[in-house]
């Protein structure tokens, strides 16, 4: 159940993000990162990860800033990396999921919602009363799941019940588009947020970048 959960998370931050489909390796999954980024220059995603896999990936790499994201926690991880390689306990976060329920949010006052959809794509934009993007969140949906991402409050405009606001509006978005379950990648300030909003733990994710 994880580990479809994690290539699903995976398959979903791809289509977000407009990369290039996962690509399949022995041990996993290959994403590259799509925009010139010096601190990510690509991500290496294991499913079911265990000692001898997380070595043959990690192995596997020549490029600074590529990073190895696996379920598990951060602790049990680093006896398996070699050298060059460090956990990022900051980075490191949580993999969350829901059974996705209509709500038909209205926005808070002062506020008004625009709704996108691109390429697989929808895009939630909350703006003030002179126009100002307050929040913002997308969701990319394959089959049943609906991949949650991006999901920002500005600032100025937090406290009050835009992030929310952003992330019914994208449930309802979801299952409006076939889509039943809900997948997210959560720092601990999301995690707080969601756990609200009626989404679980399923797995704490590890998160290490290679620094030689």
């Amino acid at each position: 159940m994880v580990a479809e959960l994690v290539r699903t998370w995976v398959a979903g931050w791809a289509l977000s993000r407009r990369t290039p489909r996962p690509t399949e390796l022995p041990w996993g999954l290959y994403v590259e990162v799509a925009v010139a980024d010096p601190k990510e220059v690509g991500r290496l995603v294991l499913p079911e990860p265990s000692a001898a896999t997380v070595r043959a990936a990690a192995a596997s790499v020549e490029a600074p800033y590529t990073w190895l994201k696996f379920p598990g926690e951060p602790r049990d991880a680093q006896p398996w990396l070699p050298e060059g390689w460090v956990v990022d306990e900051e980075e490191s976060g949580y993999l969350m999921t829901v059974g996705l329920r209509r709500t038909e949010p209205v926005a808070p006052d002062g506020y008004t919602t625009s709704v996108e959809t691109d390429d697989g794509v929808t895009f939630v934009r909350v703006h003030d009363a002179v126009g100002g993007l307050a929040a913002q969140g997308q969701m990319a949906v394959l089959g049943q799941a609906g991949v949650v991402d991006r999901v920002v409050t500005q600032e100025a405009h937090r406290r009050r019940g835009l992030g929310g606001f952003v992330m019914r509006t994208l449930a309802d978005e979801a299952l409006a588009r076939g889509a039943r379950v809900g997948v997210l990648g959560a720092t601990d300030d999301g995690r707080a947020l969601y756990e609200t909003l009626g989404w679980r733990l399923s797995t704490p994710l590890t998160e290490c970048v290679y620094r030689p």
